[in-house]
């Protein structure tokens, strides 16, 4: 299909900016990889650029990498452009996925032509089913019918989250498919992250290869095009708010820290052969520090102590300690620091040294003491107390300073508006509160409804005001509540995690029972006693410590806890409030429903990324308030501005001083400048790549390729113009090894296979596992039917364990045993696997590449596969294979359920419309479709209380 004729059709475009305007001549012009700064609108040029091939007609278009939300924003883009630009010919956005479309439609859908987003896995099959004219997959068979997707049909591709392109990705996978298929079609990439095209060894020139392109595109902030664009006539005005910290929260946020600090130094000492530069506290507040020490350390994982691991586990949940210091208020904090001591805590009574290295730490005990503070404390006893236990606890309900300094702002705008009723541009008297997530906004909207509300029969509170004070904005019904919800909550949390602890124990180690270990941490305290437990509760008198040094709270007297629960019972003021609605039947919507006028609105919102765009070109603010700092919103807000220039907007931005959110927020915009910087330099000093059509191939070389040169005992030279080909079952897209053996020059025939992965002749079976999987496989019994149902239909069956290329070559239990071994051992299972079947072949893989060379040493000397005799494999006796289901998801699902085979799950899934409908049928309706022992384990499985042992 040509795209040529539409540059001659008037459409309308939304690209108001100069850059965006070249930008998108230079897409129409030639084929690139765009690199663009976070904030600056790739999805409005993404959408633009397609509406200006959809308008035209006659065109079919591919988006690859495209998220269920850029989905819903670019399908309501075009839609919009196709409705301003009166466009006959536009068709709009088209989904592909399991849920909505089978084989059939999806073959007049891209006869029909138009704009397609469709998820990877399902067009690789597509363009793959047309390699060979003789094949299609039809649902779950191969029919002689006509091409489903032929890759020269297509006008061109657009890939989205380009980053994410690696050489092993079904995204490589499938531009290589249409590049060779395809020449003349457009093929445009996309990305708005620079900083993975900065990682390695020339990473922009691989990631080009990758994509088949032979031109980058940068657009960073700093580009003269974008600063002139947004820096014009008017800009917004921006108001910074610095917010110092209270000393408590600066004391948590410093511990913190330090236990970072320590623990990254601990790291260090103990992989002193690692490349360890760049692993300072400053890049452990980047949000991609966790995988990138794990990856450096995933080589050699199976020989690192246990304590590196640990502390590997421990950096994820200190990172996160950071950012709920500044977000959650005091009681939030304090409960999320209970559940995360309880989780790092041994069980009761056990003698075993797990606790994590940071909790032996004083930072620890400042941590855990400095929290308990900012909710309640109490007056210790001088002498003649055990450990200092208080007499008597009194609220403290200490609130985030940027409470306050929210509502001084509002109340500026409040004055603002009253001075200035009249508004002299086109835009509303919004006002736009811009939070981190959704967790904040409920605080927020809370603090707002209820910061005028006192509590009136309230004496002696430190948050209570008195006189003239009390118009002062306050945050002490909201904390009053949410202390009362937690002193409740804590009656429960014990029972709770002593109940999933006893779970994971059994699970784990076989155990039959924890009850004797655990039983004095479950019940309740005994009255008037005092006793010691780790995790679920607040200590008044701060954390303790044992004798091996590690943290232990202390639990509250239970008559300390009533007196502070008495004291913060609702009053009157507090129980006319009223509550927050979680059922509204919505009737009599006309009695208390109505429109809200838009300058009477406060709008609270999480950063959503381009979706912000949506809400800022809806609401048309005139007030923001960047309640937590972004580094892409201030952009986005820029251009909105830009593009806009009869709105006036005022941006406040808040950020606490010397907090490590201040910090991470320069640390992110410098990251992408140096990315940016770094790009620039290797695109100018980057060669100019040759691309080799593969497609072309000399007919000499082609012939030698075939000729199979084994002739030994007796064999004849013989050579064929097949090429090699090997039946891969649809599921096996998940892995990359399809792709690899693809650019081997092996046809890839995908099929819904009931027997096996991989069939390589007619008399070799491969079933693929990867450890993860093979450890599941042994646990629920599947592989043994596997092996049984490979040994019955083929000669040579095949047990593949493949590893990770980026992981160790090594199994975990071998490196640590212990000269004993049972049955639980995974190298037991696997002899006791070939005992029970001679004829298996197990074959060991360290990486997808190498697999694929074995593959082609397998299949040299052996006839190619027939795909259809392969589908029909291990069918009952007259079963149809159109009956199999493409979405495979639930039906993965429910054979993770106990007691469920591959046949009740085939029984289920014919009676069965979903799994939801299958967890709320009565046992004996279960029972009725797959058997009574059956049906009464699934039954027990999906009506299991988590309080249950």
């Amino acid at each position: 299909m040509s795209a040529d004729k539409d540059e001659r059709l008037p459409v309308k475009l939304s690209l108001p900016l100069s850059y965006q305007q070249d930008l998108f001549h230079e897409l129409r012009s030639e084929d690139e990889l765009v690199v663009l700064a976070r904030g600056l609108g790739l999805l409005r040029i993404v959408s633009n650029l397609l509406h200006s091939y959809d308008a035209a007609g006659g065109n079919l278009i591919v988006i690859v990498g495209a998220t269920d939300r850029e989905n819903g924003w670019i399908g309501e883009a075009l839609a919009e452009h196709a409705a301003v630009s009166a466009s006959p010919l536009a068709r709009g956005l088209s989904v592909v996925n399991t849920d909505v479309t089978n084989v059939g439609m999806r073959e007049k859908m891209y006869a029909r032509g138009g704009v397609f987003s469709v998820t990877s896995r399902i067009l690789v099959v597509d363009l793959l089913t047309s390699m060979d004219p003789l094949f299609l997959l039809q649902e779950a068979t191969l029919m002689f019918v006509s091409d489903l997707l032929n890759p020269e049909t297509l006008t061109g591709i657009i890939v989205l989250h380009a980053e994410k392109v690696i050489a092993t990705s079904l995204e490589a996978f499938i531009l290589r498919i249409y590049r060779q298929r395809n020449k003349i079609g457009f093929l445009k990439a996309f990305s708005d992250s620079p900083e993975p095209f900065t990682m390695g060894f020339s990473p922009l020139a691989k990631m080009m290869r990758n994509l088949f392109l032979l031109k980058p595109s940068l657009w960073p902030r700093f580009h003269l095009t974008v600063k002139e664009a947004l820096e014009g006539e008017k800009k917004a005005d921006v108001i910074e708010f610095e917010i110092p910290m209270t000393d408590a929260m600066r004391d948590i946020q410093n511990a913190v820290l330090e236990c970072v600090e320590v623990s990254m130094r601990e790291l260090k000492k103990a992989n002193t052969g690692l490349e360890m530069d760049d692993w300072n506290v400053d890049s452990a507040l980047h949000k991609s520090f966790d995988v990138i020490v794990r990856r450096q350390l995933d080589p050699e994982w199976h020989r690192v102590s246990w304590k590196t691991k640990q502390i590997v586990n421990d950096l994820t949940v200190l990172r996160g300690m950071l950012q709920s210091v500044l977000s959650y208020d005091a009681v939030s904090l304090r409960r999320h620091l209970e559940t995360i001591l309880a989780a790092h805590a041994p069980p009761p009574g056990s003698t075993r040294q797990t606790q994590s290295p940071w909790l032996f730490l004083d930072a620890a005990h400042t941590i855990f003491d400095t929290a308990k503070r900012r909710v309640y404390t109490g007056t210790s006893e001088e002498a003649g107390t055990l450990h200092g236990l208080p007499d008597g606890l009194r609220p403290v309900l200490e609130e985030q300073p940027k409470w306050a300094c929210l509502a001084e702002i509002l109340e500026e705008i409040e004055r603002d508006v009253y001075f200035n009723p009249t508004i002299r541009d086109d835009s509303n008297g919004t006002i736009l509160v811009m939070c981190g997530d959704e967790s904040t906004c409920r605080q927020l909207r809370e603090y707002l409804q209820t910061m005028h509300v006192r509590p009136d029969d309230h004496e002696g509170d430190e948050s209570g005001r008195e006189g003239k004070q009390d118009m002062k904005p306050s945050a002490a019904y909201m904390m009053r509540r949410k202390l009362r919800n937690y002193l409740n909550w804590k009656k429960d949390f014990a029972k709770v995690s002593a109940s999933l602890f006893a779970e994971n124990q059994k699970a784990l180690n076989g155990s039959t029972d924890l009850r004797r270990g655990g039983e004095s941490y479950r019940g309740k305290p005994p009255p008037n006693k005092r006793r010691r437990v780790r995790g679920g509760s607040a200590a008044a008198s701060g954390p303790s410590r044992v004798t091996n040094g590690s943290i232990q709270i202390t639990e509250d007297q239970a008559s300390h806890v009533a007196e502070l629960l008495a004291e913060v019972r609702p009053t009157r003021a507090e129980a006319n409030q009223k509550h927050e609605i979680a059922a509204d039947p919505l009737e009599d919507m006309e009695d208390y429903y109505e429109l809200y006028e838009m300058n009477d609105l406060v709008i609270i919102h999480p950063y959503d990324g381009d979706m912000d765009e949506h809400v800022l070109e809806e609401l048309k603010p005139r007030y923001i308030i960047m309640y937590e700092p972004d580094t892409a919103f201030p952009r986005r807000v820029e251009v909105y501005r830009s593009s806009h220039r009869y709105r006036n907007v005022k941006v406040f931005l808040m950020c606490y001083t010397g907090s490590v959110e201040e910090q991470r927020y320069f640390s992110a915009v410098r990251k992408e400048k140096d990315a940016f910087t770094k790009l620039i330099k290797e695109k100018g000093a980057m060669s100019i790549t040759i691309a080799l059509d593969r497609s072309v191939e000399d007919p000499q070389e082609k012939f030698l390729r075939t000729v199979n040169t084994r002739i030994a005992g007796g064999g004849r030279l013989a050579a064929t113009a097949e090429p090699p080909r090997v039946v891969v079952d649809v599921r096996e897209f998940r892995s990359s090894l399809p792709s690899l053996l693809h650019g081997r020059s092996v046809v890839i025939v995908p099929c819904m296979l009931t027997v096996g992965d991989y069939i390589l002749s007619p008399d070799i079976c491969v079933e693929r596992k990867s450890i993860k999987d093979l450890i599941s496989s042994f646990k629920d019994g599947r592989l043994y039917s596997q092996a049984e149902t490979m040994g019955l239909h083929y000669k040579n069956p095949m047990l593949l364990i493949e590893f990770d290329q980026n992981k160790s070559f090594t199994l975990e239990p071998f490196a640590d045993l212990s000269g004993s071994t049972t049955q639980q051992d995974l190298q037991s299972k696997l002899v006791l696997l070939t005992l029970a079947f001679p004829r298996l072949k197990i074959i060991w893989s360290s990486s997808p590449y190498q697999t694929a060379e074995i593959f082609e040493e397998l299949k040299k000397n052996q006839d190619e596969p027939d795909p259809i005799k392969a589908v029909s494999i291990g069918l009952a006796d007259g079963e149809d294979p159109t009956d199999q289901t493409f979405n495979q998801t639930p039906r993965e699902m429910l054979q993770k359920v106990p007691g469920v085979n591959a046949k009740v799950a085939r029984a289920l899934v014919l009676e069965v419309e979903s799994i939801l409908e299958l967890s709320n049928m009565e046992e004996g309706e279960v029972s009725g479709l797959v058997g009574g022992e059956v049906g009464r384990q699934v039954h027990r499985f999906f009506n299991r209380s988590v309080f249950d042992d």
